[in-house]
């Protein structure tokens, strides 16, 4: 199984070629920028974008994971944590298999539209976000760590993250930190009307979202 490394200020560097041959967007925008929590807890993790606590082990993912995605955890701050798992995941293709499938398990075993939209959320933004981790492959640049790419591949294989993502939008109308997730997506996707289109959805329910209104410049990087 082959192991290749993850790269060292990759969004950082990844934004400065962009100017020379691809997208504004080319940084990829669900690992690039942390999300700010407002202090919701979360997986252990380091000062940058890219900093894995080294003392975290790997055997509590799974279980820590799945306990901070709790049906009242807000969507900005499971999308941190689903960034960090995923990192944290991609280095073990059993730990990355075991997480995705939990996450999927927990779509067939909600209950109710709102408990269905964020399982649905979960599960298809964490693959994703492994989505976003496969498109640093395409860069040499210094190492930071190693991923197992056969693992992250097969994962991805599978059905698109953004239909589930998609889905959970249609459960959850009004939720705008949906829509601002879904942007996003969008937008590492390539995708240019969408991401323009819930952009400013999401831009119209920041009134009434606190923790939205603290991460909403993220649409404009």
């Amino acid at each position: 199984m082959k192991i290749v490394p993850l790269h060292l200020r990759a969004c950082a560097v990844l934004l400065g070629l962009s100017a020379l041959s691809m997208p504004a967007h080319a940084g990829p925008p669900l690992l690039c920028e942390p999300f700010d929590t407002a202090g919701a807890p979360s997986l252990p993790w380091g000062a940058g974008w890219n900093t894995p606590s080294p003392a975290y082990g790997l055997d509590r993912l799974v279980a820590d994971t799945q306990r901070l995605l709790a049906d009242d955890t807000p969507v900005i701050a499971r999308m941190e944590t689903l960034r960090r798992a995923a990192i944290y995941a991609s280095r073990d293709g059993a730990v990355l298999r075991d997480l995705s499938a939990r996450l999927e398990a927990r779509v067939a075993a909600a209950t109710g539209a709102s408990a269905l939209a964020l399982a649905l959320f979960d599960a298809g933004y964490f693959r994703e976000t492994l989505q976003d981790l496969l498109r640093l492959q395409r860069y040499d640049m210094p190492r930071t760590g190693r991923i197992d790419v056969a693992a992250l591949r097969a994962q991805l294989a599978r059905e698109d993250g953004s239909v589930r993502i998609a889905q959970a939008v249609a459960l959850r109308p009004q939720d705008a930190s949906l829509r601002f997730a879904a942007a996003l997506v969008a937008r590492a996707d390539e995708r240019a009307d969408d991401a323009g289109r819930l952009a400013l959805e999401a831009r119209q329910g920041l009134p009434g979202d606190a923790l939205l209104a603290r991460n909403i410049a993220q649409l404009a990087r």
